[in-house]
């Protein structure tokens, strides 16, 4: 198992979307989450047929936040270009982890940063 953490704080356990098929549901189908969704190697994301809204992390290749935003359902994500990776989570969670842009996060556990940014 992996975990999302900043300043040495877990926020959440993490899972990774590796896989073209694994990016493209994300967290689709569910109709809550409490953990963080990590998709690599993206620059743009989707709420297409979601069940709530979420907030999406867009991380360069260090894991420094470039980005946060809010996204309704059936909504496209304009393009990060300098972003690596994206993390999502229910909407709300990072205003209350009290994260923000310019944060740095970090991946314990199963999941090496060298893993995503190969």
């Amino acid at each position: 198992m992996a975990w999302l953490v900043h300043e040495g704080t877990v926020l959440a356990s993490l899972e990774r979307a590796d896989t073209r098929r694994l990016r493209t549901i994300g967290l689709l189908g569910r109709h809550e989450y409490e953990g963080a969704l990590l998709i690599d190697k993206t620059k743009s994301v989707h709420t297409l047929g979601m069940k709530f809204p979420i907030d999406v992390a867009f991380c360069d290749d260090e894991m420094r936040i470039i980005r946060i935003v809010t996204m309704r359902q059936h909504r496209v994500s304009k393009i990060e270009f300098g972003a690596a990776c994206a993390i999502e989570t229910e909407a709300g969670r990072f205003r209350h982890w009290q994260i923000e842009a310019g944060d740095q996060l970090e991946i314990r556990g199963d999941l090496e940063v060298a893993d995503l940014i190969e």
